[in-house]
């Protein structure tokens, strides 16, 4: 794809153009200036008919522990465009042995944000990689978390809609609480078995657990950030960074914000429904 491609052949001068847009006050200044105040438009999701043949270029929002890996992944799977999850890449990259992988590892265990510069530095890197496999498309998720990754995003491709995920943050940090990674497949489950009454008007919410197979139950571990103090630390920073940038793609129209109603059997449903793909899931699945 065109806008895959161009991002790609900006990785090798991106990390430059990520310090140039640190240290300027004109951050991609062919682009309408941010506003908080902008007027806001409403999100336009593509028609049916249109997704069944289009690259989609996705970005998916959320605090953390929303969801939003298991959802894009699902999309990835259903629409056939790649999922490229940031807290992945520096997942990736702690487990390697490079000269990165003790400054992450720091940042990460305080619960802190990881700098714009890194990010990109790690997300250029696997686009060169996905271009050079012929990827079309992607489903980002994770990134852009702040104005000026959204600002250099929209400078090399155009993003199509930015789906922004809600859920309670009780909710939220019972569910960070309850992740559990296979030390073995490396796979992710969630132990957490949430099942909230609706009172004072406020909807009821039940998420079943996501457990392993029988073959990975004993090899589970809890990711050494998952305590309460530190997701509580990450929640508090996200929502403070979070507004600018769900502010930024809404006043451009390309921001659908979607409440979680529940598990995946209550909300994946509505999700396709709300992204007109309903159908298109129905018909993959009877092929399949």
């Amino acid at each position: 794809m065109a806008a895959i491609t161009r991002l790609a052949k900006r990785a090798s001068s991106f990390s430059s153009l990520a310090i140039r847009c640190f240290s300027s006050t004109e951050i991609n200044s062919h682009a309408p200036p941010y506003s908080p105040a902008s007027f806001r438009l409403k999100p336009q999701v593509p028609p049916r008919e249109d997704l069944k043949n289009k690259h989609v270029q996705w970005v998916f929002l959320g605090c953390p522990g929303v969801g939003k890996g298991t959802y894009a992944s699902r999309l990835s799977n259903l629409l056939g465009a790649p999922h490229i999850a940031t807290g992945d890449l520096v997942r990736e990259e702690l487990a390697s042995s490079g000269p990165l992988s003790t400054q992450l590892s720091e940042i990460v265990n305080q619960g802190q944000l990881v700098s714009d510069e890194i990010i990109i530095n790690l997300l250029s890197k696997r686009l060169v990689a996905g271009e050079a496999k012929g990827e079309l498309g992607f489903i980002l998720d994770g990134f852009p978390r702040t104005i000026k990754q959204a600002e250099i995003l929209e400078g090399v491709t155009d993003i199509d809609l930015v789906i922004n995920l809600k859920l309670r943050e009780d909710v939220l940090l019972e569910k960070c609480l309850g992740r559990r990674i296979c030390n073995q497949c490396g796979g992710n489950f969630n132990v957490a078995s949430i099942d909230i009454k609706a009172e004072n008007g406020s909807p009821g919410i039940i998420m079943a657990p996501l457990l392993p197979p029988a073959n990975c139950m004993s090899k589970l571990i809890t990711r050494s950030d998952d305590t309460e103090a530190v997701v509580k630390e990450r929640l508090r920073i996200y929502n403070e960074m979070s507004q600018p940038v769900e502010e930024f793609y809404r006043g451009r129209g390309k921001l659908l914000e979607f409440n979680l109603p529940g598990g995946i059997p209550e909300s994946w449903p509505k999700l396709l429904q709300a992204l007109n793909l309903d159908d298109y899931d129905d018909k993959r699945s009877a092929a399949a």
